[in-house]
């Protein structure tokens, strides 16, 4: 009876940390798993849900000790199986992940389904998810017991993850109907509302949970993101929205806990947001808890370089960088990057250190080989430069920004790729020109073109890259092409000063390109030159020498 009566109350103890995992309470949950360990090493699911929590907060080296150590327990081991399978999938070795999950199956009873989901979770839950074989687990699962909740919960993250909207939202459903407690479900609609940016159903489906349960942390991260999404959808209330946001997830912290893990993520959100003040300060908070976690690295360095700290921000994500055991993403070299550039610009702003310079577009192209989309936004960076005449430097930056063709900005960048180069050889002589730039300028304004073929004025700088490129026959056909465009917008286009300023250099460079080989077109075009602009000395001296 007292065996009995012990079982009883682990079982209670158990359920307790997975509700406090499920509310992502996970400070919370370790210390309430380590102190079930002490009390009672042979409890093998303890280790588990410890291990799971370690490989959460992405502490593999923990979440393996903890595994092995549950290897070692009397009661219920083999779901220590399942999570060195786990790790094994972060490895990428299918293989021995498959041998793991097969070890821990063969010990399940005849009824038992909880492996089977806690398989399905980690095939989903891992580096290079595989939603296909989580489905495949979970039709195991459902032979056992297809009305079990959390089997109907799992297949609703399966199917999310499979891109199957219509199947997870009637598995959520299902699983909220069979279990009124499992508030992760009713999220998870909400959830569904927000990838289908249906924000404001989803907030209406979030404030539903909050009426049922309003101590559920994860509902206000999902209000705190849907907000977010919906501040970049609508620009016109972008500050009202991210101030939601930003509210709704300190109230997901307060909910949850101010562990390590929960003020990384806090600060993942806050550069999303572009809150760097406040990352500042969530950086160095993180400090005081962990001196000597890298991840705080990354965060002051980002930190640092937006609040205008150049040194700081170098020494920072240097730091990170160069620890091998650390995992580089885009973003730390996109910003030691541009922290590099700025460090290598003078005060007026009118020069940068060269090796500096190439520094950071090195580290930069670093960034974009291991996430292209991470130059989304850089066009900004680069047309500063350019508006700082550092024709050179801001083409250099351009071309990494236009090398990301699904950019908002693509059009513009291109347009500015295609100015920097231009103007940054403009007026040298033939053999001082760069070539391969100006050929590359001419490919930008081609794509600005191709996509917006009434930016009249890109005919133009096409035509003068061209001049400059010495192609006579591309150049004229630019111009020709400005002449048509113009033409067709009718005689108030026509009237206006800077369209025949434009016009007079339209025919008068097409007059000298046909001089090498077409002297009456060559005689036409610089008298076309002169009806907009008599007394155009060049176009006068010019058909003086052709006649």
């Amino acid at each position: 009876m007292l065996f009995s009566s012990a079982f009883a109350v682990q079982a209670q103890d158990i359920n307790e940390v997975k509700k406090q995992i499920d509310a992502e309470q996970f400070q919370k949950a370790k210390t309430s798993l380590k102190s079930i360990i002490k009390s009672n090493p042979s409890q093998g699911k303890a280790y588990f849900l410890l291990g799971n929590i370690y490989l959460n907060q992405s502490v593999l080296d923990s979440a393996k000790i903890s595994y092995d150590e549950g290897l070692k327990a009397k009661e219920a081991a083999h779901f220590n199986y399942i999570g060195l399978g786990q790790l094994d999938l972060e490895k990428n070795d299918v293989t021995a992940a498959k041998a793991k999950f097969e070890s821990a199956k063969s010990e399940m009873r005849k009824k038992d389904f909880e492996e089977l989901v806690y398989i399905a979770s980690a095939y989903m839950n891992n580096a290079h998810p595989d939603y296909k074989a989580a489905l495949a687990t979970l039709e195991l699962a459902k032979e056992k017991n297809a009305a079990e909740p959390q089997v109907l919960l799992a297949l609703g993250d399966a199917h999310y993850g499979d891109k199957n909207q219509n199947e997870a939202f009637s598995a959520y459903r299902n699983a909220f109907q069979a279990d009124n407690s499992l508030i992760r479900a009713k999220v998870q609609l909400g959830v569904l509302l927000k990838g289908a940016k249906a924000y404001k159903e989803a907030v209406a489906a979030y404030n539903e949970v909050i009426a049922l349960s309003p101590n559920y942390g994860p509902v206000y991260r999902e209000l705190a993101e849907t907000y977010y999404y919906w501040a970049l959808n609508v620009p016109g209330r972008y500050d009202q929205y991210m101030k939601e946001a930003l509210s709704f997830y300190e109230k997901y912290m307060a909910m949850t806990d101010y562990s390590l893990a929960s003020r990384m993520r806090h600060a993942d959100f806050l550069i999303l947001a572009k809150d760097y003040k406040a990352l500042e300060i969530e950086a160095n908070k993180m400090k005081e808890l962990d001196k000597v976690n890298p991840r705080i690295l990354r965060y002051l360095g980002y930190a640092a370089y937006e609040n205008g700290h150049i040194d700081d921000a170098i020494a920072s994500l240097q730091e990170f960088i160069n620890n091998p055991s650390n995992k580089v993403i885009s973003l730390d070299y996109l910003y030691l990057g541009q922290a590099k550039i700025k460090k290598g610009t003078n005060a007026d702003e009118s020069a940068i250190d060269p090796t500096l310079f190439q520094e950071g577009v090195g580290l930069i192209k670093k960034g974009a080989e291991l996430e292209p989309s991470v130059v989304d936004g850089l066009g900004e960076f680069g047309q500063n430069l350019y508006s700082k005449k550092m024709f050179k430097e801001a083409a250099a930056i351009l071309e990494l920004a236009t090398s990301y063709k699904e950019s908002k900005s693509f059009l513009l960048d291109n347009y500015y790729l295609g100015n920097s180069i231009y103007f940054a050889n403009a007026g040298k002589a033939v053999a001082d020109r760069d070539m391969e730039a100006l050929k590359k300028a001419d490919v930008a304004y081609g794509n600005v073109l191709t996509a917006s073929p009434e930016t009249i004025d890109a005919y133009i700088s096409r035509a003068r890259t061209n001049s400059l490129l010495e192609d006579d026959q591309a150049m004229i056909k630019y111009y020709q092409e400005y002449i048509d465009h113009v033409n067709a917008k009718g005689a108030e286009e026509l009237a206006k000063p800077t369209v025949k300023t434009k016009l007079v250099e339209a025919y008068s460079t097409m007059g000298a390109g046909y001089a090498n080989f077409d002297k009456a077109k060559a005689i036409e075009h610089f008298n076309k030159a002169l009806e907009i602009d008599p007394a155009n000395k060049y176009a006068i001296q010019a058909l003086k020498s052709l006649q």
